[in-house]
């Protein structure tokens, strides 16, 4: 079977570079996020932070913590039997649960970690969603206590430190991906 890698980290850490990057190397992707975002234009509500928020916990109350594995389930299976795969954004451990039930050893969790400040420093300044410090700090504690987030990120096969440069970035993930890929 083919490898599923999926990208963990807090908001801001450069899991979508690193899914980006994957996805270059011919990895069919499936973002997490994606979902909220068809769920918020669905509800007709403007995209913000708040409704996205929104979205994340109604999802987990109707579906349970597991509700984003659960809904792209099908899509993964359906990738991963055409080629490797990358997962954007798997938040909670019972997502994880979930798919590594499925996939086994398989699935690879590749972990982002950045320093909080140079993350909220990112998040001000990107083009697409920006966030202020005050909201970046609520959605981590927000996605820390309601989405169970942590877990996937503490219990990663990898990690990589990205508070340097895009090349230093870009090395490190090359050099996981021979190993993974090995």
């Amino acid at each position: 079977m083919n490898k599923i890698i999926a990208v963990v980290g807090m908001c801001g850490s450069g899991k979508s570079i690193a899914s980006d990057y994957y996805e270059k190397l011919g990895f069919k992707k499936v973002y997490f996020g994606g979902v909220t975002m068809e769920k918020v234009k669905e509800a007709g509500l403007p995209v913000n932070e708040s409704n996205e928020r929104m979205i994340r916990e109604n999802l987990r109350k109707e579906y349970g913590m597991g509700a984003y594995a659960i809904i792209l389930l099908p899509r993964i299976e359906e990738y991963a039997k055409e080629g490797n795969v990358i997962l954007d954004g798997l938040y909670s451990w019972d997502e994880l649960k979930i798919l590594k039930d499925k996939f086994k050893d398989n699935l690879v969790v590749l972990a982002i970690v950045v320093n909080k400040k140079e993350r909220y420093n990112r998040l001000l300044e990107r083009e697409i969603r920006p966030l202020n410090n005050i909201d970046a700090e609520k959605r981590d504690i927000a996605e820390i206590e309601n989405l169970a987030k942590g877990g996937p990120i503490v219990f990663a096969d990898y990690y990589i430190l990205n508070n340097n440069d895009m090349e230093k970035y870009i090395s490190d993930l090359d050099e996981i991906t021979k190993e993974i890929l090995s």
